[in-house]
């Protein structure tokens, strides 16, 4: 690379899954809104926690690495597949980490 050339990172891909679609279409605007706005906030980095992204790695029984994004009482789980970040569930905390089970 040249001396004063720049050259941009790459950054992730922010999939949501069918089911998570559904559920962030029955929250609140406001809430959604939120929501939204913290998993765009992922595709710059979905491992490190920042402000405006309290991100954890979850610790279960699967094979599969999960992390969680908490919005207020809201949750949103999500693995890490290369490039691509897969969210798996959407969902007040109470309820959000069930599948981990």
């Amino acid at each position: 690379m040249r001396k004063g050339s720049s050259f941009r990172l790459t950054k992730y891909s922010v999939l949501v899954e069918r089911g998570v679609a559904g559920a962030l279409a029955r929250l609140e605007p406001g809430l959604r809104s939120r929501i939204k706005k913290g998993l765009k906030r992922l595709a710059e980095d979905p491992f490190t926690k920042r402000s405006g992204c309290d991100i954890k790695q979850l610790h279960g029984s699967s094979g599969t690495v999960f992390y969680r994004l908490r919005v207020g009482d809201y949750r949103a789980v999500y693995a890490v597949k290369g490039r691509k970040i897969m969210v798996t569930v959407v969902g007040h905390r109470s309820k959000a980490y069930s599948f981990l089970d």
